[in-house]
């Protein structure tokens, strides 16, 4: 079969039935690619209606940059909790944390247990011991001795010994 078409670019005795499948394998092809593309663009569009979902272009922008205030706002309440924390820790070491009472009946006169010794210890076991002592005649006296690193300045009784240990053990429970 001659065409005209065919000689006129060079290919006068090329078969026409080999250019027709081989045009027929490249429309294949690209239907192919076409639906391959498809699915592509489907599977992006979902994912952008589920992304866009409820919103507007412009509220979305919005809601951008309100989350990056607000997450300027969190990290300079953070940094400001970090500084009371601090702070308070700070605080708290100079505070009373340990604390020991013994009540106890200074002359044995069944009058109850009236007396008591009291530790007030900080975190690096400073404070002091204060004891009162009530008698039969109805007199209380208080005596305060400073403790420094768990150990009294002066002697001390059995009860305030007891105080004292209670004080130390306390953080231990």
């Amino acid at each position: 079969m001659n065409s005209s078409i065919l000689s006129a670019i060079g290919l006068g005795n090329f078969d026409p039935a080999i250019i027709f499948i081989v045009m027929l394998v490249l429309l294949i092809v690209a239907f192919i690619l076409i639906i391959i593309q498809w699915r592509k663009i489907s599977k992006l569009e979902r994912k952008y209606s589920k992304f866009m979902q409820g919103k507007e272009a412009e509220s979305l922008e919005d809601e951008i940059v309100g989350l990056f205030h607000d997450n300027r706002m969190i990290r300079s309440e953070n940094e400001k909790n970090r500084k009371d924390i601090i702070d308070i820790n700070r605080r708290l070491n100079n505070s009373f944390q340990k604390i020991g009472l013994e009540k106890y009946d200074a002359f044995s006169q069944g009058g109850g247990k009236l007396s008591f010794a009291l530790c007030m210890l900080d975190e690096k076991d400073n404070g002091f011991l204060l004891n009162s002592v009530h008698n039969s005649d109805g007199m209380n006296y208080s005596y305060s001795k400073e403790i420094t690193s768990g150990v009294a300045d002066v002697e001390l009784s059995k009860d305030e010994r007891r105080a004292l240990e209670k004080a130390l053990e306390s953080t231990k429970r």
